[in-house]
């Protein structure tokens, strides 16, 4: 899959048609792009960031202000992750309107579905790492609300061992958002390219 991945971003032709704006806007190729944005610069992140609730929101601090570059930096995290879901909406928004979902493209539309879910869950386990009053009060809320659906309470314990604020929370939205969920998105994004090339009928030019 990984060969695969390489010959989708690089594929050795493109049809002329496929470079116009009407065809798919290249919407899930910006949406990568900005994927791997958020990859390049949450990783220049991380040398500043403290996973404490006694030190998170000083590391941001210092971050904008004695870093240089360092308020550009988060603002372009902050952004592109913004784009990302919206690209995603997009994307998934033209994938109904033209039929795209349907068979023998089915397989495909839920890995999409599932690469969706994860990439809002991702950005919600990032809202937590400020530490400031809007990602607590955010948070809390959030976890409110999973706590009303099927299994959330446990889903909720999982997330939240010991209270928002807590450093066992901090460490598990951390750990999470900068390795688990962004290694689950890349492992499904390389599996929704895979299915995209492996299904010939429909791109014989791939």
């Amino acid at each position: 899959m990984l060969s695969d991945l390489v010959r989708h971003l690089f594929p050795r032709r493109v049809r002329e048609a496929d470079l116009s704006l009407r065809y798919t806007f290249c919407l899930g190729g910006l949406a990568f792009t900005s994927f791997l944005v958020l990859s390049v610069s949450g990783l220049l992140l991380l040398f500043y960031y403290s996973p404490s609730p006694g030190t998170a929101y000083a590391s941001i601090l210092f971050l904008e202000q004695e870093v240089p570059g360092g308020a550009f930096l988060r603002s372009l995290h902050r952004l592109a992750s913004h784009a990302l879901l919206l690209l995603l909406a997009l994307h998934t928004l033209r994938v109904i309107l033209t039929g795209a979902f349907l068979r023998p493209r089915r397989y495909n539309w839920v890995v999409g579905c599932a690469l969706f879910a994860l990439c809002v869950f991702e950005a919600y386990t990032g809202y937590l790492l400020p530490f400031d009053q809007l990602a607590y009060w955010a948070t809390q809320t959030g976890m409110e609300l999973l706590r009303q659906m099927p299994l959330g309470e446990a889903a909720r314990a999982a997330l939240v061992p010991d209270h928002v604020g807590g450093p066992l929370t901090l460490l598990r939205f951390y750990a999470l958002h900068v390795a688990l969920v962004p290694m689950a998105i890349l492992s499904l994004t390389m599996l929704h390219f895979f299915v995209i090339r492996r299904q010939r009928g429909l791109l014989p030019w791939l």
